[in-house]
């Protein structure tokens, strides 16, 4: 029961700072984008464009990974800064890039975490829809409660107002 109160509790501090973000970019309709994650872990995806090259992602889900008795119950928050070329792929209709980045994860739960991850992807932005599609795998270093090295990875997409 705790964990559902946690994992709502998060839900709605993220909605507010998605609502704020989405506040001071009003004036550019397309430049954040929320939807879902499918893999390691599975939950909801954010992105706000800082540049035409630059963004920050993030997502609150339900992690997998680990024993299958620690699994129940594990939210995982992760917040990735992330730099995109979109010159190594010419597509005839919208844009095809390749990402990577660096950004902080927490899992909550048996399995509870706080690490370093380095996201690596290839997203497509379509040219008449306000969608995008990503494939990523993210190499993970957690620090606390021991050092370990991990990964995520999964499919994503995500609607931009």
């Amino acid at each position: 029961m705790n964990k559902i109160i946690l994992f709502t509790f998060l839900f709605f501090i993220s909605a507010s700072v998605i609502n704020e973000i989405h506040a001071q970019g009003q004036n550019d309709p397309q430049r954040f984008g929320l939807g879902i994650m499918i893999g390691e872990p599975t939950g909801i995806t954010g992105k706000y464009w800082m540049s035409t090259t630059n963004a920050l992602a993030g997502g609150v889900a339900w992690s997998f990974s680990g024993p299958s008795h620690r699994r129940s119950g594990n939210i995982h928050l992760h917040l990735d800064y992330q730099a995109h070329n979109f010159n190594l792929f010419n597509v005839e209709q919208g844009t095809m890039g390749f990402y990577y980045g660096i950004g902080g994860r927490l899992r909550t739960g048996g399995n509870a975490n706080i690490g370093v991850r380095i996201p690596l992807g290839l997203n497509y932005l379509f040219a008449d829809n306000p969608l995008e599609i990503y494939f990523e795998i993210v190499p993970i270093l957690d620090l606390m409660p021991q050092t370990d090295l991990s990964g995520n990875g999964g499919i994503g997409i995500r609607y931009y107002f």
